[in-house]
């Protein structure tokens, strides 16, 4: 039962508004010591982090671990790249997909599963100022509608 108890730690609102969501994945993020214990507290943050896939590899650059309030020398460089880790097979499709051009590894949220701390990997292509711009009139639209309906009742 608490194997699958799943816990948010960070999310990356911007995600969804900045890109469109072609598909997503589930990575394990391998961190040290202190890491650890900062995460658990939610002190992530996703704010222009990436990724990128370097010698078969996949690293999250830019995501952000404060350091731990109670730690000691072994507090690590807080934006320092980390590892991701994928199965093969799934970085050799994100590779092949990102070669083609315009798509981007972004991370939509930081999150804890059972006692692991994974992170949702997405493959996003970026928008334009048009669609973003189209997005907000929805989401106006709706809240309108919302309001109206309540108003209503």
């Amino acid at each position: 039962m608490k194997e699958n108890l799943i816990k948010d730690i960070a999310v990356n609102r911007k995600a969804r508004f900045e890109y469109h969501i072609l598909e997503t994945y589930e990575a394990g993020l391998m961190l040290k010591g202190t890491e650890v214990k900062s995460a658990r507290e939610g002190l992530v943050t996703l704010k222009d982090s990436f990724g990128m896939i370097d010698n078969g590899e996949v690293f999250m650059y830019n995501m952000h671990i404060s350091p731990y309030s109670h730690g000691n020398i072994f507090n690590t460089d807080p934006t320092r790249k980390r590892k991701l880790l994928l199965h093969k097979s799934e970085i050799d499709r994100l590779r092949g997909k990102i070669s083609q051009g315009g798509l981007a590894l972004i991370p939509l949220k930081v999150y804890l599963k059972g006692n692991l701390i994974k992170t949702e990997l997405a493959l996003a292509k970026s928008k334009k100022l048009y669609d973003k711009r189209e997005a907000i009139k929805k989401r106006e639209t709706a809240r309108a509608i919302n309001i109206s309906l309540k108003g209503e009742g």
